[in-house]
């Protein structure tokens, strides 16, 4: 890096740290895919948006009594991986054999110490068994069986894998094998690349990310996407950016979309939306990759570009702002 570029990102870095003393904020995502007004009801609208709202309160009431983002983030995915209304956790979508098959990543901005998980069946809450994995093994990803004991020798809860499984994702499941076409209202079944996500920014000015998911349905046993793989799924840097993704996991992996758009603030000197929306309206769409990602960086500027119909979304800040979206026009 040349001299030059180097005092800029310096400075930048001096700036955004000063900028973000005494405000927190909290970004989150629910996936992103083939999500409008003609394939959700109503009463379906209304309970997402609760969900993203409730959500939102247990991270922002954490940050606004001086809680870490760290902290933040995995108590309000936790949240998530418990709500059926979204691939993670209980209500996550199966692979092919019909079992849930969990995977998450955590990471923390102020010394860039990552944790993922993959191809969990039992853990109730893969997102704590990410950051177990960051804060207590000198590993960065455990899988399968392996991951599995790892949580166990941490004492996180454990559970049947018939815990994770409901009712639409056998439906999905179904209709994806050829046995079902439509849900039993009629009409067909949601598509969306589901998965869950967290960035926020504490009072000390640190950034922290999150994603925990299911999946995709119908899945090849042990097929893993970009959810728990640094980098591609998540990612956090306090001189740039927290991100986490959303969309079709084997072109977030091979374009490492969480890390480019850090590399574009910091390689490049573009500002947070501007790299956000270049990476994933441009360089991801002109590749054929769906989807959408939430960024914040530390002196509390938010992104959640997508290219898809729609992502479940929102945010909370200190100054008292906020916001929850689902379609593209929001």
């Amino acid at each position: 890096m040349k001299l030059t570029a180097f005092l800029a990102a310096v400075l930048i870095s001096m700036a955004n740290t000063l900028t973000a003393q005494n405000q927190w904020v909290i970004v989150i995502h629910g996936g992103a895919g083939i999500i409008n007004r003609s394939n959700i009801s109503p009463e379906q609208e209304a309970s997402y948006r609760a969900a993203l709202d409730s959500a939102l309160d247990i991270g922002a009431g954490l940050l606004a009594n001086g809680g870490s983002s760290a902290d933040a983030v995995e108590a309000t995915i936790r949240f998530l991986e418990d709500n059926p209304l979204f691939n993670a956790g209980r209500g996550a979508v199966l692979n092919a054999e019909g079992r849930a098959e969990l995977d998450a990543s955590f990471m923390t901005g102020q010394d860039r110490k990552a944790g993922a998980v993959a191809g969990l069946q039992t853990t109730r809450h893969p997102i704590s068994a990410a950051r177990r994995v960051m804060d207590g093994s000198p590993h960065v990803m455990l899988a399968g069986p392996g991951a599995e004991e790892f949580a166990r020798s941490q004492g996180l809860e454990q559970v049947n894998n018939q815990f994770f499984i409901t009712e639409s994702r056998l439906r999905l499941l179904r209709s994806q094998q050829g046995k079902e076409a439509e849900g039993n209202d009629g009409a067909p079944l949601e598509k969306k690349f589901g998965t869950v996500g967290c960035v926020a920014l504490d009072l000390a000015g640190n950034l922290a990310a999150g994603t925990s998911t299911g999946g995709m349905s119908n899945k090849r046993f042990g097929r893993v996407g970009d959810s728990p793989v640094i980098g591609a799924g998540t990612f956090a840097d306090n001189r740039t950016c927290a991100v986490s993704c959303t969309g079709h996991g084997e072109f977030f992996i091979r374009w490492v979309v969480a890390y480019d758009v850090a590399a574009m603030m910091e390689y490049g000197g573009l500002p947070l939306a501007e790299a956000a929306d270049m990476v994933v309206m441009q360089k991801l769409a002109e590749a054929g990759g769906d989807g959408g990602l939430i960024a914040l960086d530390a002196a509390g500027n938010i992104a959640m570009p997508f290219n898809s119909e729609g992502m479940y979304r929102g945010y909370r800040t200190s100054s008292g702002e906020q916001f929850i979206g689902i379609f593209r026009e929001e």
